[in-house]
């Protein structure tokens, strides 16, 4: 479980034109929020953040406030054509606190041939311990034939993870290939046409 440590700001200014100065400064507006408190404004550092944000669930120490917050992202929001970071929501959480979050579903291994993969599930939902988020879970595919359907269910997590999505939600399908037809060739094509004008 990563936890990266990023010095955070309170926000004093609101509003479309204040976000937009804290971004031409190479900020990210934020709310932190969480255990009944009241939510925070915060602007923290937007290149830290964003290199924080490749890890998938990522722990956030915020520094620079009147105490140390653990927090979580809960949602980001990116400008849909550049990709810059807009605003993030985070969640306080503490040591010992079980939090519901996405994690990626890693296939290792082949099917056995001439097998079709289809990845039904990429991710799944599960409940752990805030500082103890596995940062995915892998499952063996070495060998399934056509027809196979594992689900959910046969992923193995680990101790004191809990399944959220249902488990019997298909997590892939190995089919069989599809057969193309051959197209007839131009000498087929020019018999069937003679026999259609011969009838």
């Amino acid at each position: 479980m990563s936890e990266v440590r990023i010095a955070a700001e309170p926000r004093t200014e609101f509003g479309k034109g204040a976000s937009r100065r804290a971004r031409r400064a190479g900020k990210v507006p934020a709310v932190l929020y969480g255990h009944g408190t009241e939510p925070r404004h915060l602007n923290l550092p937007g290149h830290e953040l964003m290199l924080a944000l490749k890890t998938p669930n990522v722990l956030i120490r915020l520094g620079g406030l009147d105490k140390d917050n653990l927090a979580l992202p809960k949602s980001v929001q990116r400008d849909a054509i550049k990709g810059f970071l807009e605003h993030v929501d985070l969640l306080v959480v503490s040591k010992g606190e079980k939090v519901e979050v996405e994690i990626p579903v890693n296939l290792t291994g082949e099917v056995k041939a001439p097998g079709v993969l289809n990845q039904e599930l990429v991710t799944v939902s599960i409940e752990a311990e805030a500082t103890r988020i596995p940062e995915g879970v892998e499952f063996d595919i070495d060998g399934l034939e056509i027809g196979a359907t594992p689900t959910a269910a046969d992923l193995k997590l680990p101790s004191g993870v809990t399944l959220v999505t249902d488990s019997e939600s298909i997590l892939l399908t190995v089919a069989a290939p599809r057969v193309e037809e051959e197209p007839e060739t131009s000498e087929e094509a020019a018999e069937a046409a003679e026999e259609a004008a011969a009838e």
